[in-house]
């Protein structure tokens, strides 16, 4: 079927809870649902920075309802009191796991927790909080789980060489090798989803080459410098605003032919339209997927 990212389905009635929607794909995805008529939480590490969002997609959307919720990935008990609220709505059609570090340290850093810290909070702490918040998903006929992606994924190796990067670490290989995890932990989660007889269903997301320079100004939210604005412009033979990185989030949210285990992404890998991709191997593997699952949960455990 087509899809029309600017004349989404009505989503009233409905909840999602966006991590990282304070800025970036993550603001643009909860925006768009909001407008679409459903009730957002906005899941964000900064509660300043998720005050001025939340002004931002009321303006918008000024009969939605905006909620926001102090969440910071890297930190395996914020992520606990944070599932512990989220388990307390009344229904919860929809999770996007978008929060994440874009521009990695040069230097290794590690969490509060003493996890590497691109490992930390692009991959582990969605793990856990997605694992906690199952049972309050499940309750929600038909729920969807999202997991961000990215076309890095496709640069690296393995989503299970050292996976804290304690022998060797480069920035570039710890964002590109977490967002391999993310996606592979996608595919398994729906394999396991789909084992159990659940309804709720997992997908995998891309939101091509986006950047801020490109995106819509916002007050508060995404206010580009002209430098910025100038810089990002000649990428824009391959590059897109971060309003259009958002649109395969809110379809692989939203699309009633969407199925779990998808893949979406831009009609032209880094920007274009949203549609149905094929995934790389390395991220479908069943057999890598329960690898790195039985990993992360014995580093969970540990």
């Amino acid at each position: 079927m087509t899809w029309d990212p600017r004349h989404i389905p009505s989503q009233s009635g409905k909840t999602f809870v966006v991590t990282g929607a304070n800025a970036g794909v993550g603001f643009f995805a909860a925006a768009q649902l909001a407008v679409a008529g459903a009730s957002v939480v906005l899941a964000c590490r900064n509660d300043e920075r998720a005050d001025a969002a939340a002004r931002a997609i009321r303006t918008r959307a000024p009969h939605s309802t905006v909620g926001t919720l102090r969440l910071d990935v890297s930190d395996l008990s914020s992520v606990a009191a944070a599932s512990d609220a989220i388990v307390a709505l009344p229904r919860l059609d929809g999770l996007i796991a978008n929060a994440g570090i874009v521009h990695p340290p040069r230097d290794r850093e590690v969490s509060l927790d003493g996890n590497e810290l691109v490992f930390a909070t692009n991959y582990l702490g969605h793990f856990a909080l997605v694992n906690r918040l199952l049972p309050a998903v499940d309750r929600t006929p038909g729920a969807r789980v999202v997991l961000l992606g990215s076309i890095a994924a496709r640069l690296t190796r393995s989503a299970l060489d050292d996976l804290q990067l304690a022998g060797s670490y480069d920035s570039w290989t710890a964002y590109a090798q977490s967002k391999l995890e993310v996606e592979s932990f996608g595919f398994e989660l729906d394999r396991r989803l789909r084992a159990t007889g659940s309804t709720t269903q997992a997908l995998v997301v891309q939101p091509g080459y986006s950047v801020g320079g490109l995106s819509p100004r916002v007050p508060g939210v995404n206010e580009p410098s002209r430098a910025k604005r100038f810089g990002d412009a000649l990428q824009g033979l391959w590059a897109q605003g971060k309003d259009r990185g958002a649109w395969p989030v809110v379809r692989a949210a939203t699309d009633p032919a969407a199925q779990g285990g998808w893949y979406f992404g831009p009609s032209l890998l880094t920007q274009g339209a949203p549609v149905r991709r094929q995934p790389i191997k390395a991220s479908t593997d069943p057999a890598i997927g329960a690898r790195l699952w039985e990993r992360t949960e014995a580093i969970l455990a540990g």
